[in-house]
């Protein structure tokens, strides 16, 4: 099914180069007269500019090629095309892959007689190779083609015809067998001729979507691609279409070890990459009221939606997931799984729904004071995106993942709680929406109430220890978090010299606190003996909330004292200013 859809994308969407070509980076182009007299040769190349660093991309004959030696019409290194070996190529191999590469240039110039490959022959013949000036910086593993008096040879219909005749496996005495992609009875590739670029994980050279290497692959006898037979057609229109998914940004998320690529079965006015990637206030606001209305559009929701999930495995490339949907189940998904993570920031403000690749950091170790997205499991990415499509639960074990990095942190930031709380909310889809998305007081759950608890207690520290080095968040997170009766009632205790302190000193912010202490224990009978990973979960997004409720109210007592507005401070909520 995947590699039918995928044709049928190159069928309908792509503007497909010549048969066995593919866009390729090409880094030097020979110049050359009419009479194969060298001008020059062109550096294509641009340090300056990523996209170019390595050299221009060029529409050039391309196929899959093994360990043998198996030369490329007029695009190939400088070990075909030059004779000129890298320093640990063998010279008897740099020889015979030079020959190679002159055999079928003088083949297909005796079958296409175009003076254009008449001129590279004569180039050759007057050992053109050494009027060459070669860069200083010469890179004999580089790509490198002919250009004669401005005109690529490989651009004639005569040479394309020659290389697409040159790989046809019915000249080749191919195996007959039932293609897996159009059903054809047909002759079919012993092993794909196109590479697919770009899968993580993968070789630099290129990876194939079908191939068994080693006898545990195989099935009935068959080796190679022969385990899925593929007609030539059908073989470079699918891997085609994986390379154009691939390079394009609106099709394609490349995070931690995986490559999720998705499409329409035609274009819809709605971004999928955009909104995962960088989602949009608007955009996204746009989505979740269409779904709210429930509104049916004709013509775009009952659009057929794909998506895959790839990665690299050596020279194969490892499908992981396969989601076939339509449009419109696939943005009712999406627009839930936005309504899921929304959270106030630590500021207690309202904030922009999180990326794909901010959730996934929720998860990972600090580099630097960022995550560490060299160590993100394929896996991980890869349970988002198929929850973001496909509206599953997430699995539990993404909860631990986050709850563990809170506990090794000490504390909690706006992602891991959006991850924690969408997960715990994917997990009961009945809740109402809007729930947790800021302080509940009421909220029933003692782990959340024992969350709260502990940031009021690190609160009244703060205040009373202004620069205090270890909080006692800093020192017992973990375990309050695990077994609150092993800590809260002499955490509880300890504040009471704090409060002593405010008390003397400041006195509207001991009576504040005071107050939001005896709210909180009102909703604690006891404090729990253990929690279970879920209640964890809630005690982290309760000392969160209670956090950004904390410093929302301060910033806004500070602005009416900024403002001269506020006729009485008592009403003001937990400031240093208070008295």
């Amino acid at each position: 099914m995947l590699l039918q859809r995928l044709k049928e994308y190159a069928d309908e969407h792509m503007d497909m180069p010549p048969k066995l070509y593919s866009s390729t980076v090409v880094r030097y182009i020979i110049e050359l007269d009419a009479t194969g007299k060298p001008l020059g040769i062109t550096d294509t190349a641009d340090p300056a500019n990523p996209k170019t660093k390595r050299g221009q991309r060029y529409t050039m004959p391309q196929v899959s090629r093994a360990v043998g030696i198996q030369p490329l019409l007029l695009a190939d290194n400088a070990e075909y095309t030059l004779a000129l070996g890298r320093e640990t190529s063998k010279p008897d191999r740099v020889t015979a892959c030079h020959a190679a590469y002159r055999e079928i240039l003088d083949r297909c110039a005796v079958t296409t007689n175009e003076p254009e490959l008449q001129a590279i022959q004569a180039f050759y013949a007057q050992d053109g190779v050494a009027l060459l000036t070669l860069p200083n910086d010469f890179d004999r593993g580089a790509l490198m083609t002919f250009r004669i008096e401005g005109s690529f040879p490989t651009e004639l219909p005569a040479v394309q015809a020659f290389w697409a005749a040159e790989h046809d496996p019915a000249a080749q005495d191919a195996v007959i067998m039932q293609c897996i992609v159009c059903g054809q009875q047909c002759p079919v590739l012993d092993r794909l001729q196109g590479k697919v670029k770009g899968v993580p994980g993968g070789q630099t050279a290129g990876t194939s979507i079908i191939s068994a290497n080693a006898p545990a692959f195989e099935s009935y006898g068959l080796e190679a691609s022969l385990v899925a037979p593929t007609c030539a057609n059908c073989g470079e229109r699918f891997t085609k279409a994986v390379n154009e998914l691939l390079s394009n940004e609106q099709h394609r998320i490349i995070i931690g070890g995986a490559a999720f690529l998705f499409w329409t079965r035609k274009e819809v006015p709605f971004d999928f990459g955009a909104a995962l990637n960088k989602p949009d206030a608007a955009q996204i606001k746009v989505l979740i009221d269409s779904t709210r209305t429930g509104k049916y559009i004709p013509g775009i929701d009952d659009t057929a939606f794909y998506a895959t999930v790839l990665s690299g495995s050596g020279g194969r490339a490892i499908v992981r997931d396969w989601i076939d949907t339509t449009v419109g189940e696939a943005k009712r998904n999406l627009a839930h799984w936005f309504q899921l993570q929304e959270l106030i920031d630590e500021y207690g403000q309202s904030a922009q729904h999180l990326s794909i690749r901010n959730l996934a950091g929720a998860t990972l170790p600090l580099k630097s004071g960022k995550p560490d997205f060299e160590k993100l499991p394929g896996s991980i990415s890869h349970t988002l995106l198929h929850t973001a499509f496909t509206g599953i639960p997430l699995p539990i074990s993404m909860l631990y993942q986050a709850v563990r990095r809170s506990r090794a942190e000490q504390g909690v930031n706006r992602q891991q709680a959006a991850l924690i709380k969408l997960v715990l909310l994917s997990q009961q889809p009945h809740l109402q929406e809007g729930y947790m998305v800021m302080l509940e007081q009421d909220h029933p759950s003692a782990a959340y109430q024992c969350g709260r608890l502990l940031a009021v207690l690190e609160e009244a520290q703060r205040l009373a220890i202004p620069g205090v080095n270890a909080s006692i968040v800093d020192r017992f997170f973990g375990t309050a978090s695990a077994t609150p009766v092993a800590v809260f009632a002499r955490l509880v205790r300890g504040a009471q010299p704090h409060l002593s302190t405010l008390r003397r000193d400041k006195r509207g912010l001991y009576e504040i606190l005071q107050q939001r202490l005896e709210e909180i224990l009102g909703h604690l009978p006891a404090y729990p003996s253990t929690l279970t990973l879920y209640e964890q979960g809630l005690f982290t997004l309760g000392y969160y909330h209670q956090r950004a409720h904390d410093r929302a109210q301060r910033a806004t007592a500070v602005r009416k004292r900024t403002e001269a507005t506020a006729s009485d401070g008592a009403d003001l909520f937990i400031t240093e200013e208070t008295e």
